[in-house]
C-alpha cells in the first residue's frame, strides 16, 4: 500500500479531494519540496460534515466490540508501517528519525489503549430511591468532532484524538497542520484499511485554517471541538464554539518548570533535563522551559549539562547519529533568537553554545542569570535553549514556578521524601515528573490547569471526553 504519493489529497469520505489550490509540503532540513496537498474550503468541509453526521448515525447501530476490532487492525497496521511512517514524519517536521520510530510507537499505544477501552464504557446502576424505580446511566458518542493538530507530533496528536473518539462511536473530522499533512493522510490511509467507516475519519488540508475551522464550528452538527496548540488560538476556538455550546477539549500552551532540589542525583536530574529539553528540538508542549537550580549544587548541575549537550550533534534526521533536527520555520527560529537576545541584554549569561547554524538549524544554548524580567520566563521558548535559574528554598522555588499563568507540566528532582510530597501538591500543574524528565503514557492522563487547557487525553478519562453521560429512570407499575 502506498502511503504517501504527489500529489496528495485531503480525503473526504474515503476519496481524494481534487482541488485547483494546492499546501506546499517542504522538509524543513533541505528546503526540498515534498509534495502537494489539494485544499479544502468550505465547500469540501461542508460535504465532509455531511458524510460525517449521516456515519455518526450509522456508528450508533455498531458495537463497541465491532470498533475494538477496527481500531485493533489500525493498531496493526500502523506498527507494520512504523518505518515508513516514521520517514514521513521527519521529512515534513525534521525530528531525528529516531525520535520519529518513537513517536509512532507512541501513536500506536493511544490505539491499542482504546481498542480495549472501548469495550469498558461502562455505565452504572444507582441505587434507587424507591421500590418502584430503576436508575441506570449509560454513555454514548458525543456526535461528529472536529479534531485541529499541531505540527510538532503529527502521529501521535492525531491518534489521541481519533482513537478514543472511535471507540466512542463518533465521526472525526481532522484538520492538520498545513506544515505536516502526510502523516495525516497516511493515518486516515491506514485507518479506511483497517475497516474503518470512510465518513468516520476525513481529512481536511487548507492554507487558511482560521477560516475553514470558523466555518465548521458554526454548525451545530459539530458537537465537539478538541484542539491541540497555543492558549491564543485555544481561547479564539472557545468563543467560537460558545454560540453552539459544543464540547471542547483544549491542550493548550505550557512553560514547564524543572526544578533540581539540593538533595538530588545531578547526574540523574540532568539526564532527564536532557531529555524534557531537547527532545524534537526543544519543540514540545512539556518541554522544560524554566530550570530552577538549587544554588548548592548549580556548579556540579552546571558543568554535568555543558558536557553533554556539547555532545549533541545536529542535521538532517534521516542521517545516523542526528541528535538534533530543524526547527520547523525560519520564524520559529527568529523568535527563539529574539528571545535568547532578550535575556543576554536583560543580564543573563552564556555558559554554552554550539556553533552558529544556517536555515532553521539553531544550536544548542546554555544560559544563567536568568530571571523573569525576561520574556523567556514568560514564554514559551520552543526551541534548544536551557535557561537556568538559582534558587535558595523550597517556599521560593515553588513560587517562581506557579508565577505563571500555564499550567501543564512540571519536573523536579528529588530524594527527600517529605519534600516530593510537598511540591508534588504545591505544584499547580496538571502533571508532574517526580525524578522523571519523559511523562507523556497512552495510559495517563495527559492535560493541564489554568491556561494550560480543559479536559483530559489518553487513559480512561480520555475516553469519556467524547461521551455523553445518560441517565435513565424507569417507573415499574
Amino acid at each position: 500500500m502506498s502511503l504517501i504519493s504527489n500529489p496528495e489529497f485531503s480525503l473526504i469520505n474515503g476519496q481524494a479531494h481534487h482541488s485547483k489550490t494546492q499546501v506546499d509540503v517542504v522538509n524543513p532540513a533541505t528546503g526540498e519540496h515534498l509534495a502537494q496537498v489539494s485544499e479544502a474550503d468550505n465547500q469540501a468541509a461542508d460535504k465532509a460534515l455531511q458524510a460525517a453526521a449521516e456515519t455518526f448515525e450509522k456508528l450508533a447501530s455498531t458495537t463497541a466490540h465491532a470498533r475494538s476490532q477496527v481500531l485493533r487492525k489500525w493498531y496493526e497496521l500502523v506498527i507494520e508501517h512504523r518505518q515508513v511512517l516514521a520517514e514521513i514524519v521527519t521529512k515534513e517536521q525534521g525530528k531525528p528519525l529516531k525520535e520519529a520510530l518513537a513517536e509512532a510507537d507512541y501513536a500506536a499505544g493511544f490505539i491499542e489503549w482504546y481498542s480495549e477501552e472501548a469495550k469498558r464504557a461502562y455505565g452504572q446502576v444507582i441505587p434507587s430511591h424507591s421500590q418502584s424505580h430503576e436508575l441506570t446511566t449509560i454513555r454514548q458518542g458525543v456526535g461528529v468532532v472536529l479534531g485541529i493538530t499541531p505540527w510538532n507530533f503529527p502521529l501521535a496528536m492525531i491518534t489521541r484524538k481519533v482513537a478514543p473518539a472511535y471507540a466512542a462511536g463518533c465521526s472525526f473530522i481532522l484538520k492538520p497542520s498545513e506544515k505536516t499533512p502526510l502523516a495525516a493522510i497516511a493515518l486516515a490511509k491506514l485507518a479506511i484499511q483497517a475497516g474503518m467507516e470512510v465518513g468516520a475519519f476525513q481529512v481536511l488540508v487548507t492554507n487558511d485554517s482560521k477560516g475553514l475551522v470558523a466555518h465548521l464550528t458554526e454548525s451545530p452538527q459539530v458537537r465537539k471541538l478538541t484542539f491541540t496548540g497555543s492558549t491564543q488560538v485555544g481561547s479564539a476556538l472557545l468563543k467560537q464554539c460558545a454560540d453552539t455550546v459544543k464540547k471542547t477539549s483544549m491542550e493548550l500552551g505550557g512553560n514547564a518548570p524543572f526544578i533540581v532540589f539540593d538533595s538530588a542525583d545531578v547526574e540523574q536530574a540532568v539526564s532527564g533535563l536532557m531529555a524534557a529539553k531537547f527532545r524534537n528540538a526543544g519543540q514540545t508542549c512539556v518541554a522544560a522551559n524554566r530550570v530552577f537550580v538549587a544554588k548548592g549544587i548549580a556548579a556540579e548541575l552546571l558543568n554535568t549539562l555543558t558536557q553533554q549537550v556539547s555532545t549533541l550533534t545536529l542535521g538532517n534526521g534521516l542521517e545516523q547519529g542526528v541528535d538534533i533536527g530543524p526547527l520547523i520555520s525560519l520564524e520559529a527560529k527568529q523568535k527563539a533568537q529574539q528571545l535568547l537576545e532578550d535575556a543576554l541584554a536583560k543580564g543573563a549569561s552564556i555558559a554554552y553554545q554550539g556553533d552558529k547554524q544556517s536555515g532553521q538549524f539553531m544550536a544548542p544554548v546554555v544560559i544563567t542569570d536568568v530571571n523573569s524580567t525576561m520574556r523567556l520566563f514568560h514564554e514559551e521558548i520552543f526551541a534548544p535553549i536551557v535557561s537556568i535559574i538559582d534558587f535558595e528554598s523550597e517556599d521560593e522555588v515553588v513560587r517562581m514556578a506557579n508565577s505563571v499563568p500555564e499550567g501543564l507540566a512540571a519536573y523536579f528532582y528529588s530524594n527527600d521524601g517529605n519534600q516530593i510530597r510537598r511540591v508534588s501538591h504545591a505544584l499547580e500543574y496538571g502533571m508532574v515528573g517526580i525524578n522523571e524528565g519523559i511523562i507523556s503514557n497512552p495510559v495517563a492522563p495527559f492535560g493541564g490547569v489554568k491556561f494550560s487547557g480543559l479536559g483530559r487525553e489518553g487513559a480512561q478519562e480520555g475516553l469519556l471526553e467524547y461521551q455523553e453521560i445518560k441517565y435513565l429512570c424507569q417507573k415499574f407499575s
